[in-house]
């Protein structure tokens, strides 16, 4: 299979869409031609990455300001969308953050809920609002961007590292429920990738450190090969991380 194959016809949502993995996703779907729905909480940055995803080859854009761990503002948001979201075939979900105080002692009740609503609620609230869609077209494909951290111990902190291995075990949950409807669902799980994420950590990486991580467009480009592969076959988990540490 290659993965020039086009997304023509494809109707992909993404979540995070104004930065990072989430923006690279939508220039690199948009190169393909599919058509969009991109969901972010900051109307400028939506605004502009939807109009170079335009100019990148998108089939059409939608987009949606909304914060995605707010259930009631994400389907408020989503009203007059319906039409648009009826005919999603993949959702690819890239919301996540992390603390500067990270460490388990530094851990408050105030920020521990706060991880969970960001990275675990998000990603609960935007895979109960797609399933259904699914069921209904008869399958699609859901995408959460997980991390290496929900694999193995590192210096992530204890709430970001409980969070995401709570949206990759929930991915692989809907797996297991919903694959007679069709639907498959895949965690990616990245190593270090250099996104705004780095600059939340209590030392900031190096120039060194940043050459040797993944780039956004190395997700996206993940992310573009579970989503060209046949029907028939499905990834349940894809872990990708630096060559060089």
């Amino acid at each position: 299979m290659s993965t020039d194959q086009s997304l023509e016809g494809r109707h992909i949502f993404i979540a995070g869409a104004t930065s990072g993995m989430g923006r690279a996703t939508a220039f690199a779907a948009a190169e393909k031609g599919a058509s969009l729905i991109l969901l972010g909480r900051d109307a400028a940055r939506l605004e502009e990455v939807s109009t170079k995803a335009r100019d990148f080859g998108a089939a059409k854009v939608c987009t949606v300001q909304a914060d995605a761990s707010n259930n009631d503002a994400l389907l408020t948001a989503l009203v007059d969308q319906q039409a648009a979201l009826s005919k999603v075939d993949t959702l690819v979900n890239t919301v996540g953050v992390n603390l500067v105080q990270r460490a388990f002692v530094d851990l408050t009740p105030k920020s521990w809920a706060g991880m969970i609503d960001t990275n675990l609620n998000a990603a609960f609230n935007l895979s109960k609002l797609i399933v259904p869609v699914f069921r209904n077209r008869g399958g699609g494909l859901l995408i959460n961007v997980s991390s290496t951290a929900a694999r193995k111990p590192d210096p992530s902190g204890a709430a970001y590292q409980a969070t995401k291995a709570g949206v990759m075990a929930m991915t692989h949950a809907i797996q297991e429920e919903e694959w007679q409807n069709g639907i498959r669902a895949t965690a990616i799980l990245p190593g270090m990738t250099d996104t705004p994420l780095l600059e939340k950590r209590p030392t900031p990486p190096t120039d060194e450190m940043r050459a040797k991580a993944l780039q956004p467009e190395d997700v996206a480009e993940a992310c573009l090969f579970v989503m060209q592969l046949p029907e028939r076959a499905h990834v349940s988990e894809l872990m990708l991380q630096p060559a060089q540490r």
